[in-house]
């Protein structure tokens, strides 16, 4: 069998045609390649979503331990509500109390020493209101703890020393006589005063604001000395006066100092 022999020119185009074809195959299979990888790929993306996918139960476990973590950073609740203290200045917005011959009035030491330990009770943290001898406040009044304040008169010059009690017949007995020592203890250490534990007068124990508070209120009545014998202490020491009451019911509030 012979051969013919082409001419150039059918030959170009025959290695052409070649050439194009074998482009073709080469082509069909870089997009099967490139097919079964994207198929590979896409299976593999859905293999990992279904395997990692999280449980609800580790969700839940999740949020808790984010809470805990959110709990334990945040700041302890220490926002109690203040101690609520009723002081009472004996005789103000009343009368002028005891009066002594070159005038001075048991009014005015009575409301300047319910001022200070107001002072210092505020300062402490604690809600305090002076309230008046006869105030309509009284009525009900409920708080941690109410002391009135007042002072001996001048009639025994040579008479010096503090009283404290509590109403004859108490709701709250115990409660009320730990106010009273707390009273006694710290005002007798502030100022240096006798304590007449044998001359509380039956007027102080029926004051009447006892009975007009609250009966769970405890309650005493602190009588702060005498205005003659005493009367530099009460009236150019107030300070210590009053620093001496507010340590006492300082002292009833939250114990005594350790």
């Amino acid at each position: 069998m012979s051969h013919r022999k082409l001419p150039d020119r059918d030959k170009d185009a025959l290695l052409r045609t070649e050439a194009l074809e074998q482009a073709q195959r080469i082509s069909l299979i870089l997009l099967v390649i490139i097919g079964a990888a994207i198929l590979l790929l896409s299976g593999r993306a859905v293999f990992l979503r279904l395997n990692t996918a999280p449980h609800p139960e580790s969700t839940s476990s999740a949020v808790a331990i984010l809470t805990q973590s959110a709990r334990a950073t945040r700041p302890p609740i220490t926002s109690l509500p203040p101690r609520r203290v009723g002081i009472v200045a004996g005789h103000w917005q009343y009368d002028s109390g005891a009066v002594c011959p070159d005038g001075l009035t048991e009014v005015e030491i009575n409301l300047d020493v319910a001022r200070r330990v107001a002072a210092l009770l505020l300062q402490g943290g604690y809600n305090v209101e002076v309230l008046g001898e006869f105030s309509p406040k009284l009525q009900g009044y409920e708080a941690d703890a109410l002391v009135s304040i007042h002072t001996d008169s001048c009639n025994i010059p040579e008479a010096s020393g503090f009283k404290v009690a509590r109403v004859l017949h108490s709701a709250v007995p115990e409660e009320e006589d730990r106010l009273v020592e707390c009273l006694r203890q710290e005002y007798e250490r502030a100022t240096g005063l006798y304590y007449h534990k044998d001359s509380i007068t039956y007027d102080m124990q029926e004051y009447h604001a006892f009975y007009e508070i609250a009966p769970q209120t405890p309650g005493a009545i602190i009588e702060i000395g005498f205005m003659d014998a005493d009367r530099v202490l009460l009236t150019e020491h107030a300070d210590l006066v009053a620093e001496g009451i507010a340590r006492g019911i300082i002292c009833f509030l939250e114990g005594p100092p350790e």
